[in-house]
C-alpha cells in the first residue's frame, strides 16, 4: 500500500532501533513510524499475539515482524488499518479543529474544507460502534467507540475554545499542550466561589459600561460592550500566574476597554473617572496631560488567593500597538535590575484584532521572545477580537486565516475562545499563566467577541456593517447569558443576582455625585514608587552646570585596565593590535572618541551606575570603532571588557535589524531603571524615522502628557561625508522642532573630552531626561578629534566651544556651526591664515544656554556679519530653530539651497556642495553666491 511505502527497503536493525526509541520518547520518532507503532500497539492490545505471523520470525519483535510483512505484502491486517485511520482522525482534530469551532458570538464561521467528517479519514458510520484502542491516545483509560471518540474530540477541541498548537516542533510543548487540553475536556473545573466571583467581575464591566452611556451621551470612551470577558480573563490571569510565582504584572494596551481595566481592576476610583469625563484640568499646571483612555496606573493589590502583586498599566498614545514594545522593555529592567528572575515579572499585551494583523511593530517585538538583550521570559497575548477594525471589515483587515497568525513565528500556541463563554475565556487564561510560567515563551489569546458601537460611542456602524450590527443589537450580554447559566446551575439565585446589580448601581451613583466636587483632576502616576527620589519640576536646571569630574588616576587606571586583553584568551590580529594601540594612546595622553565613550561608562560603572547599550551592530560599532565585545578566535567565546572592572551591570547587545520595535523597548527599559544609563544607536542617523512614532508619543511627550521621566540616550550617526542621501542625516530639524519645556536634549559634541561630560551628567543629574546626540562618524578618527586625561578628569560639558585662538578685537565675521563642518571650516581658516573669523561650536542645541551665548555676542561686538554655518540643506538642520531663537541679531545663513533630500548620491556633487559653503563662508572668489539646484 502507498500509505505505508515508508516501510519499504529499511533495514530490520533500524525498524527495532526506532521502536525502541517510540518507547521512551514517543514524541521523538517521525509522524509515520509513530502513527505506525501506535496502530500496531493499539491494535496488539485489543487482537492479541494471535496476529504475529508463526514463523522464523519469532526471534524478530512484533513490531518489526509486521513491518516486513507490510511491506513484503503490501497489506496490513485490517485491525491496524483501522487504528491508523482513528489515530488519523484523532491527529486531523489536533491540527484543524480550530477551524469548526463555536467560538463566534454573533455570527456564523466560513466554511473550511476538507471537513472533519470521518469519511474523509476511511471511516464510516458502520465503525462508529466498533471500540478502538486509539483512545487511549486523548486521555481516556480504555478503548470505547469511535462515537465516543468523535465526541470526546468535539467537546476538546470543536466547542468554546479552538486550539493552535501543531505548529510547535518542541515536543514537551506539545505534550504539554495535549494533556492540559484533556483534563475535564477543556473546561475549567470550578466551584460555586470561583464562578460567583467571575460574574462579579462581570457584573462590574458591565454596569460600568452602562453606566456611562447613560451618564456621559455620547462622549467617546471606547466601550469595552462585547467584550467584558476581559475583565475577569485579566482578574484570572493575574491570580493564576501570581500562583506560579509572578511578583509584578506590566500590562500595555490601546484605548478600548481602557477605563474598565483602570477601574475593575486597578482599583482607580470611579469617582476620578468621571471627574475626567467633566474635562476639568490637572492639578500640575506643566502638565498638559492627556485623554483619560490614555492613562497610566500603578498599583499594589491582593489577588483572590491572598498574594500580593503590583500591577502597572503603561500609559499610551492612540498608536496601536506601540505601547507593546514598552512593556517588554520596562519588564526586562524590572527583571534585570530588581528581581534576577524572569519568572517574577510578567508582560501583559492587549491588542485588537486589526491592530495584531496590521501593524509591523507586532513582528518587531514578537521577535524579541528569545533574544538574550530583549526577552523577558513569557509574554501573554490578548487579542480583543471585535472583528471589526474602525469600520473595516475582517475580510479586508488581514491575508492569513487569524489575525493571531504572527503566534507561528516564534512556535507560541493559540486559544481562539468564544468571549461569551466566560468560563472558557478563565480556562485559556489559567492555561496561558501555566504555559508561561513552564516554557518562558509567548501565548496569545484570541478573546472572540463583538463590538457594540461604533469605533468610539458617537459613531454609526449600521453605514458599514448593517447586517452584523442588526444581530448585535439582539445579542444579550456576557453578564445576561452567565447569569441564566448560574440560575440553572443553582449556584445563585435571582434575589442574589438583584441585589448585587442594585448594589453597585449605588455605588456608582454616590461615585458620581461625588465626583461634581472635584475642581481639578489629579493625575494617577506610572511606577511612581521607582521614580519617588527624583523631582517633577525641574525649570531651569539643564543649563546649570554639573560637577562630571573623576579622578585623574582612578581615571588612567581604568582606562588601562578595560584596554589590557587576558593573556589566557586568543584573539585575532586585528583586535590584538587594536587594543594595543588603545594602550599606546593612553600612554600618550591622546584619547579618541571610542576610549572617551568607553571611560565615560567605565567611570558611571565604577560609580554604582548601570549600562545599557543596543541597538544594530553596537558591539563592534557600524564604523568598527568601539569593539565593546570581541570574540575569541578558535571558540568565538565572547569577552566584554567592561564588565571586569566593577559589579554594576554592563550590557551590550546587537539587535535585530528594527528601529521602531527596539527603540521603544529601550525607551521602555529607561522608563523603570532610572539608575541605569540606556543607549539606544542607530546604525545610521538616518534609519531613526522609522522609530519616529515612538520619537513623537513617547520620547518628547511622555512628560508632559504622562509625567513620565526616562534618560533614554540616542546616538545618531549624522554628518554629511559623500554616502548619500539614506546615509548623511539624522534629521536635526525634527528633533528641534520638538523642543519644548526642556523636554528632552539634543547635543552635537565635537570632542572626546565633551562627548565624555555629556554622558556622565545623564546620570549627575538628579532628573531624567532623553538625550538626542548627533555622533559623528568622520570625527572618530579624525586626527584633530582628541582630548587628554586632563580635560576629562577636570572638565565639564561646554554647552558652547569659543575660539580661543583668536583676537575677538578683529573679528568681522562670527561664525556659529555645530558638528563635523567645524573641523572643515577650521582647516580652510588655518589654510588661509585668516584673522578676521570666528569659529565659534554650539555643542547643545536644546536648551540653549542663553547666558553664555549673550557673552559670544558681545563679546564680538565689532562684528560685521553674524552667520550660521551648517552642511545640512537650507530646510533642514537647525537653520529654521536658529533663526527663531536668534530673531534680532540679524543673523543669516550658509548652507546647501533647500533640497526634498538630506544629500546628493553623486560623490562629486556632494564636494562641490560642501565646497560651496566653505568657500562663500570666507568669502572666496571662485565661490558662486548660490550653487545651482541639480548637478
Amino acid at each position: 500500500m502507498d500509505k505505508f511505502s515508508f516501510l519499504n527497503a529499511v533495514h530490520s536493525q533500524l525498524i527495532e532501533d526506532l521502536y525502541q526509541q517510540y518507547l521512551k520518547y514517543p514524541d521523538s520518532v517521525e509522524p509515520s513510524w509513530k502513527a505506525f507503532f501506535q496502530g500496531f500497539d493499539f491494535a496488539l492490545e485489543g487482537y492479541g499475539e494471535d496476529m504475529i505471523a508463526d514463523s522464523a520470525e519469532k526471534a524478530v519483535s512484533a513490531p518489526v515482524q509486521m513491518a516486513n510483512q507490510a511491506a513484503a505484502n503490501g497489506k496490513i491486517p485490517n485491525e491496524i488499518e483501522k487504528e491508523f485511520k482513528v489515530l488519523n482522525l484523532i491527529e486531523g482534530y489536533r491540527h484543524r479543529g480550530h477551524l469548526f469551532t463555536h467560538t463566534n458570538p454573533v455570527r456564523e464561521r466560513r466554511q473550511y474544507e476538507p471537513t472533519l467528517a470521518i469519511e474523509n479519514f476511511g471511516l464510516s458510520k458502520a465503525d462508529l460502534g466498533t471500540k478502538f484502542n486509539s483512545a487511549k491516545e486523548i486521555g481516556l483509560p480504555t478503548a470505547v467507540t469511535l462515537q465516543e471518540i468523535i465526541d470526546h474530540l468535539e467537546q476538546i477541541y470543536c466547542k468554546s475554545i479552538g486550539v493552535e498548537y501543531m505548529h510547535i516542533n518542541n515536543v514537551e510543548e506539545r505534550k504539554f499542550i495535549r494533556e492540559f487540553l484533556q483534563v475535564n475536556k477543556n473546561r475549567p473545573q470550578l466551584n460555586a466561589g470561583e464562578k460567583t466571583e467571575i460574574l462579579e467581575k462581570l457584573n462590574q464591566a458591565v454596569a460600568f459600561e452602562n453606566y456611562l452611556h447613560t451618564k456621559f451621551v455620547g462622549q467617546k470612551r471606547f466601550s469595552l460592550e462585547g467584550g467584558e470577558s476581559l475583565i475577569p480573563a485579566l482578574d484570572q490571569l493575574i491570580t493564576r500566574s501570581s500562583q506560579h510565582g509572578v511578583d509584578e504584572v506590566v500590562l500595555g494596551m490601546a484605548h478600548r476597554g481602557r477605563l474598565n481595566v483602570l477601574t475593575n481592576i486597578f482599583g482607580k476610583s470611579y469617582k476620578q473617572i468621571f471627574s475626567e469625563f467633566e474635562g476639568k484640568e490637572f492639578e500640575e499646571d506643566v502638565f498638559s496631560g492627556d485623554v483619560k483612555y490614555h492613562l497610566g496606573s500603578s498599583k499594589k493589590i491582593k489577588t483572590a488567593n491572598g498574594e500580593e502583586v503590583a500591577i502597572n498599566l503603561t500609559p499610551n498614545p492612540s498608536h496601536l500597538e506601540t505601547v507593546g514594545a514598552l512593556v517588554e522593555g520596562i519588564c526586562r529592567a524590572k527583571v534585570d535590575n530588581k528581581y534576577k528572575d524572569f519568572a517574577k515579572v510578567l508582560p501583559i499585551v492587549i491588542h485588537g484584532d486589526g491592530a495584531i494583523a496590521g501593524q509591523g511593530i507586532v513582528y518587531e517585538v514578537a521577535q524579541m521572545m528569545t533574544l538574550e538583550g530583549y526577552r523577558t521570559g513569557g509574554t501573554v497575548h490578548i487579542v480583543v477580537n471585535n472583528q471589526v477594525s474602525f469600520t473595516t471589515n475582517y475580510l479586508d483587515a488581514r491575508s492569513s486565516t487569524y489575525c493571531t497568525d504572527i503566534a507561528k513565528v516564534t512556535e507560541s500556541p493559540v486559544m481562539h475562545v468564544n468571549a461569551d463563554d466566560v468560563e472558557a475565556v478563565v480556562h485559556s487564561m489559567r492555561f496561558a499563566a501555566d504555559f508561561r510560567a513552564k516554557f518562558g515563551k509567548d501565548v496569545y489569546i484570541d478573546l472572540l467577541g463583538y463590538r457594540k458601537y461604533g469605533h468610539n460611542e458617537g459613531d454609526e456602524p449600521r453605514f458599514t456593517q448593517p447586517h452584523l450590527y442588526k444581530l448585535i443589537s439582539k445579542h444579550p450580554n456576557p453578564r445576561e447569558i452567565y447569569k441564566e447559566q448560574l440560575i440553572s446551575e443553582g449556584i445563585v439565585s435571582k434575589e442574589i443576582l438583584t441585589k448585587m446589580e442594585s448594589q453597585f448601581k449605588e455605588l456608582l451613583d454616590a461615585d458620581f455625585d461625588a465626583s461634581k466636587e472635584i475642581e481639578k483632576n489629579t493625575m494617577d502616576l506610572f511606577m511612581a514608587d521607582d521614580w519617588k527620589q527624583y523631582p517633577t519640576s525641574v525649570k531651569g536646571a539643564m543649563v546649570a552646570k554639573i560637577d562630571t569630574t573623576f579622578d585623574i588616576s582612578k581615571l588612567k587606571e581604568l582606562a588601562v585596565q578595560m584596554s589590557t586583553l587576558p593573556k589566557d584568551k586568543k584573539f585575532i590580529s586585528k583586535v590584538s593590535r587594536l587594543f594595543e594601540n588603545r594602550l599606546k594612546a593612553i600612554e600618550a595622553d591622546n584619547l579618541d572618541w571610542a576610549l572617551a565613550e568607553w571611560l565615560a561608562y567605565a567611570t558611571l560603572l565604577a560609580e554604582g551606575n548601570n549600562v545599557r547599550i543596543s541597538g544594530e551592530d553596537v558591539e563592534r560599532g557600524t564604523f568598527s570603532h568601539r569593539h565593546a565585545l570581541i570574540k575569541t578566535e578558535d571558540a568565538e567565546e565572547e569577552y566584554i571588557p567592561l564588565r571586569h572592572i566593577s559589579e554594576n551591570r554592563f550590557d551590550i547587545y546587537n539587535s535585530h535589524l528594527s528601529e521602531y520595535g527596539v527603540l521603544g523597548f529601550d525607551y521602555g527599559y529607561a522608563m523603570a531603571s532610572p539608575n541605569t544609563l540606556t543607549v539606544w544607536e542607530a546604525q545610521f542617523g538616518d534609519f531613526m524615522n522609522g522609530a519616529q512614532i515612538i520619537i513623537d508619543q513617547y520620547l518628547v511627550a511622555a512628560e508632559e502628557k504622562w509625567k513620565i521621566q526616562a534618560g533614554l540616550v540616542m546616538l545618531l550617526p549624522h554628518g554629511f561625508e559623500g554616502q548619500g542621501a539614506e546615509h548623511s542625516s539624522a534629521r536635526l530639524e525634527r528633533f528641534l522642532t520638538l523642543c519644548a519645556n526642556d523636554n528632552i536634549v539634543v547635543a552635537n559634541a565635537t570632542t572626546p573630552a565633551n562627548y565624555f561630560h555629556l554622558l556622565r551628567r545623564q546620570m549627575k543629574w538628579n532628573f531624567r531626561k532623553p538625550l538626542v546626540v548627533m555622533s559623528p562618524k568622520s570625527l572618530l578618527r579624525h586626527p584633530k578629534v582628541i582630548s587628554n586625561f586632563e580635560e576629562l578628569a577636570t572638565g565639564h560639558f561646554q554647552p558652547i566651544i569659543d575660539d580661543a585662538t583668536i583676537d575677538a578685537a578683529k573679528v568681522e565675521k562670527l561664525v556659529l556651526c555645530s558638528g563635523k563642518i567645524y573641523y572643515e571650516l577650521l582647516a580652510k581658516k588655518e589654510e588661509l591664515n585668516c584673522e578676521n573669523i570666528a569659529l565659534v561650536r554650539l555643542e547643545q542645541l536644546y536648551p540653549l544656554q542663553n547666558d553664555q551665548i549673550e557673552e559670544i555676542l558681545n563679546k564680538y561686538s565689532s562684528r560685521k556679519q553674524l552667520l550660521w554655518v551648517q552642511e545640512e540643506p537650507e530646510n533642514m538642520g537647525a537653520w529654521s530653530y536658529i533663526l527663531r531663537n536668534f530673531r534680532n541679531t540679524g543673523i543669516d545663513v550658509i548652507a546647501p539651497v533647500q533640497s526634498g533630500t538630506p544629500a546628493p548620491g553623486s560623490h562629486k556633487m556632494f564636494e562641490r556642495n560642501q565646497n560651496d559653503v566653505i568657500n562663500r563662508v570666507f568669502g572666496r572668489q571662485d565661490a558662486p553666491a548660490k550653487r545651482p539646484v541639480t548637478a
